[in-house]
């Protein structure tokens, strides 16, 4: 069948990725550091920049850039969640054409090193590969304005060697895949949670609270698939948390394989294993309270 209907522009945003900032806090001889990585996601009235090349409703990524600089000095970046909101308002605020904003954040964590029990001041070690990520929409002005604000934590590597089994599965004729009950568990989670709540609590507080309650339910639940166990991370981490509406987990199945040692008479009872990057198990399970606001525009990328 032919198409002859009119062609239309039915989306468009622009912005400025991956704005790599470094914030120090030096008030005192003991420093602390901020080290995050920000983008900017503009919508509005752009259309005619789309189909006309008019460009006077643009503000220029180059000066999102250096809003996203300013803004780590003034207000701040104390959390990283305070300053996606500053600077996702101010450009709603303070440009017309501006529907609303998006601010994504990566930030990365720094360990201060010791040096005989002792922490240092101003020397640190990157922690990795994990890494604590935001992301923040505001839309509207005045009474009407909106804000949503998305935590979360992706490349959390983890894994445990035993309390895992994946029997009892669904057979074809294509299937060779033996049942085993006693398998090492990998994964590298990807974990946004919606707040219900943009103020009232601790950022900070919140995110280790559900960084260690992840830990605790991967490790404890005894996992008769990563299906499972996702299902319990995220129960857990509602449960514990009542500013949370709602939690999404993607979890990699890291395979690991159980090495032929016997061609070299040596025999291998879960102990030698080939880990295998790919192919792997794609997992993914969103969890919800009945009562959750609605969620509006903010999972909009």
């Amino acid at each position: 069948m032919a198409l002859t209907g009119p062609i239309v522009l039915t989306d468009h945003r622009y912005g400025k990725a991956e704005n790599r900032v470094v914030r120090f806090h030096k008030e005192n001889a003991r420093h602390e550091i901020r080290d995050v990585n920000v983008s900017t996601t503009l919508r509005g009235d752009f259309e005619a920049a789309y189909t006309e090349g008019d460009q006077r409703h643009v503000l220029p990524t180059d000066t999102q850039k250096h809003t996203a600089f300013i803004f780590s000095k003034k207000p701040g970046l104390d959390t990283v969640e305070d300053y996606a909101i500053a600077l996702a308002k101010h450009f709603v605020d303070t440009v017309d054409p501006v529907s609303s904003a998006r601010i994504d954040v990566d930030s990365y964590g720094w360990q201060r090193v010791s040096i005989d029990g002792t922490e240092h001041d101003h020397t640190w070690v990157r922690q990795g590969p994990e890494v604590r990520t935001a992301a923040v929409t505001v839309a509207g002005t005045g009474a009407e304005q909106q804000s949503w604000v998305i935590g979360g934590i992706k490349d959390l590597v983890l894994l445990k060697s035993t309390g895992s089994e994946f029997a009892d599965f669904l057979t074809d004729e294509y299937t060779t895949l033996a049942p085993t009950h006693d398998r090492v568990l990998a994964t590298s989670l990807i974990v946004q949670w919606r707040f219900a709540e943009t103020s009232g609590f601790d950022w900070d507080e919140v995110y280790d609270g559900i960084r260690a309650t992840l830990l605790e339910l991967f490790a404890t639940t005894y996992s008769k698939a990563l299906q499972q166990t996702l299902h319990a991370m995220g129960t857990a981490a509602l449960e514990r948390f009542p500013v949370l509406a709602e939690i999404r987990l993607s979890a990699p199945n890291k395979h690991h394989f159980d090495y032929d040692l016997a061609q070299f008479g040596l025999g291998n009872v879960n102990e030698v294993f080939w880990a295998a990057d790919r192919p792997y198990g794609s997992i993914h399970a969103t969890l919800a309270r009945a009562d959750a606001p609605e969620a509006g525009i903010a999972w909009q990328p």
